[in-house]
């Protein structure tokens, strides 16, 4: 009866899927997107492995390709500073860090996605075997001499300026290891590099650990907005859209509370960057981490933040005074101010009162398969590229449920695979991001190595009464990732070292970035958002106010940006040396660069884990925004279909991956200097354009 009961079910269920489909008027591939991946069993074909790998076609296939890896490596080595060399330097060492980044970039992908602890386990322990690699290859002197006096003296064979620029990238990579020093010296980096590791680990655990309290220390009136564990009171969060006021402040007060670990554990991580950056020859951990970044100094980057904070104030200022007069009206207080805790839930106010946006009111017209197709036509229009879906074989793909898109181009053929790994599943990280498997590269007989990607989702699983459908927020973030997949695809480097992604960290983020400026467009959003049962068109109304809800309070947003990326430079500047705590610090900070006042009492910074991965490096967020802005209103703010802008910022941009210092590929492109003036005044333009549109559409609604 079960097994009846079972086939009814799965008939009905194909039925309407059928149905559906009969009803439809996506694309082959958004119809492919709005269904759950067609899981086909296999009876006849044996398995490929992973990504088409035949040695991953079980798990100790790992093992095998370790030790392809370390052999080949021993060989480029002997090649590298062999008297009778026959290649440039810098093919030599770019072919012995792709060989080493197919193993260390596919290990690191399956450690953290595959479901099945064996190949999680296996792949953990290909990534440790290859850092001892790379360990290895950062002490041999002979190998390091060789490429340094290429650099200093130049090739035996003809080498390009891009030859010369990657030659020194790999130089500089060499030297973050002091090899370069004094043998007393280089031990000293070595052991400092591997302090500041540990305690980076330990500082991102305790930034997110709950803060614990006895009850007896909570005062009465605030003990019940928090869960309890026996006599502990526990706050795991800042509760920032919670309606009731005393409730976020105290969220806020209890759980930034001072840690006297988490202080020494920062304290201690920067000071011994400081000396890290002092040893390598550097005056401060920033000029280190800034070296060959779009901003090329700290120096620059303060004078652009100084800019930009000046230009704010007056405009951050009035978002405050707005939600000010927000908080007095529904708090009934006319003495109430708006608190460093209240900003998150006014713009979430504002979005209801003000746009009269209703939950999820959007969420029928972002199905997924509708996203992709919007995504394709846009492609398409900007590049004359593809997105078509493609069936994979047995074996190569770590879930059933994974999409393998071709990018086909209409005059140059296949330019890569993306992978999409879109869904939420038990024991998969709650991330959205894009992971490179093999990066594009010119290889000797002329040919071009694909690029290989992942972009990996944290979506909803599809259901058999309907797809997937997107929040404004989400369809952002698929736009955001695919903007970092097409730049993948679309470079065509000489060299996998500097291909797509693989470029200043300050500029990595300006092709994903720009992608959000499309999907914030209504001319583009117009073109693929309709409801997933009905497909009649979003109406104009609901596309102006989904737009504009974007852009509430850009002002104080941009302005919290600015103060957590001057407490970044500050922390890994001179200040690293001084006596002063980090609150302190940040007191002083704040107080210079954002519009709300310090909280006494609270230590923010013990919870900015950004402070480990992006050291010295949060600007570059701000500084991709920037740019991004930039590119957007002098080539696309016109017209987002742009083919022949599309075609120019390919060429220009896209195509050199990091082949070709950051800033000067920025300034050719836009034809200007990157002054911290005209960066400024790029940004502001757009929150003065953004608030400008939002106050139309506002008054038109009265």
């Amino acid at each position: 009866m079960h097994k009846i009961g079972h086939n009814i079910a799965k008939a009905a269920r194909q039925h309407c899927w059928r149905q559906h489909r009969q009803l439809s008027t996506w694309s082959p591939l958004g119809t492919a997107f709005n269904a759950p991946p067609t899981k086909r069993i296999n009876f006849t074909r044996n398995d490929v492995g992973l990504f088409l790998m035949p040695e991953l076609r079980n798990a100790d296939g790992f093992h095998l390709l370790r030790e392809n890896v370390e052999n080949s490596t021993q060989e480029l080595i002997a090649e590298a500073v062999s008297s009778e060399r026959k290649r440039k330097m810098v093919d030599i060492f770019d072919e012995l860090s792709d060989s080493l980044c197919k193993v260390a970039d596919l290990a690191e992908f399956v450690r953290i996605a595959h479901p099945q602890n064996k190949y999680m386990q296996a792949a953990e322990q290909a990534c440790i075997s290859i850092c001892g690699v790379v360990e290895s290859l950062n002490t041999h002197k002979p190998l390091y001499q060789a490429l340094s006096k290429v650099v200093c003296d130049g090739d035996l064979m003809p080498t390009t300026e891009v030859d010369r620029h990657v030659a020194k990238l790999f130089l500089f990579d060499f030297e973050q290891c002091g090899i370069h020093l004094p043998e007393k010296e280089r031990l000293r980096v070595v052991r400092l590099n591997d302090y500041i590791l540990q305690l980076g680990q330990k500082f991102m655990n305790g930034a997110a650990q709950p803060t614990v309290l006895p009850r007896s220390c909570v005062p009465e009136d605030i003990r019940d907005y928090f869960p309890t564990s026996g006599d502990n009171i526990i706050i795991t969060g800042l509760c920032t859209n919670a309606s009731n006021v005393k409730m976020r402040e105290a969220a806020y007060r209890l759980y930034l509370q001072p840690s006297d670990s988490q202080e020494e554990l920062l304290k201690d991580l920067l000071i011994c960057r400081y000396e890290l950056a002092r040893s390598c020859g550097f005056e401060t951990y920033a000029h280190r981490a800034l070296n060959g970044s779009t901003m090329e100094k700290p120096e620059l980057v303060r004078e652009f933040i100084d800019e930009l904070s000046e230009q704010l104030r007056p405009r951050a200022d009035a978002d405050f005074a707005v939600m000010t007069q927000m908080k007095r009206k529904e708090s009934g207080q006319n003495t109430a101010l708006v608190e460093i805790w209240d900003t998150p839930y006014f713009t979430s106010q504002l979005k209801r009162q003000s746009l009269e946006e209703q939950a999820n009111e959007f969420l029928p017209y972002f199905p997924l398969g509708g996203c992709m197709e919007g995504l394709d036509n846009l492609l398409h229009a900007l590049y004359g590229v593809r997105l078509q879906n493609t069936e994979m074989e047995p074996g190569e793909s770590w879930h059933s449920d994974i999409y393998k898109l071709a990018v086909m181009h209409e005059s140059e053929g296949l330019l890569g695979y993306i992978y999409c790994d879109f869904f939420e599943r038990a024991g998969k990280p709650n991330q959205d991001c894009h992971f490179t498997i093999q990066g594009g590269k010119r290889l000797p007989d002329g040919s071009y190595q694909l690029p290989i990607v992942v972009v990996m989702l944290g979506l909803a699983q599809p259901r058999w009464t309907g797809p997937t459908l997107l929040s404004p927020a989400r369809l952002d973030n698929l736009f955001h990732e695919m903007g970092h997949a097409m730049h993948s695809m679309l470079a065509r480097t000489e060299y996998q070292h500097v291909t797509g992604t693989r470029c200043a960290t300050d500029f990595a983020e300006v092709p994903s970035v720009l992608m959000e400026y499309f999907a914030s467009d209504p001319r583009v959003l117009r073109t693929f958002a309709r409801h997933f049962q009905t497909h009649k068109p979003i109406s104009e109304d609901m596309l102006q106010r989904l737009c504009a809800s974007k852009h509430l309070f850009a002002a104080s947003e941009t302005q919290l940006q600015v103060f957590y990326s001057a407490l970044d430079q500050v922390y890994h500047g001179e200040a690293a040396e001084q006596g002063k705590s980090t609150t302190e610090t940040l007191r002083d900070v704040q107080n210079r660069y954002y519009g709300l006042p310090y909280v006494d009492n609270t230590a923010w910074q013990l919870r900015f884990s950004h402070l480990v991965g992006y050291g010295a490096k949060y600007y570059a967020y701000l500084i991709s925004k920037t740019i991004a802005s930039w590119i957007w209103q002098t080539y696309f703010e016109a017209n987002p279909f742009n083919r022949q802008a599309g075609e120019k910022y390919r060429a220009e941009i896209l195509a050199h991956g990091g082949a070709v210092p950051s800033r000067k590929l920025v300034a050719n492109f836009l034809q200007r200097d990157l002054t911290p003036r005209i960066l400024a005044d790029s940004l502001i333009h757009e929150i003065d354009m953004d608030e400008s549109k939002i106050k139309e559409l506002i008054v038109s609604r009265n």
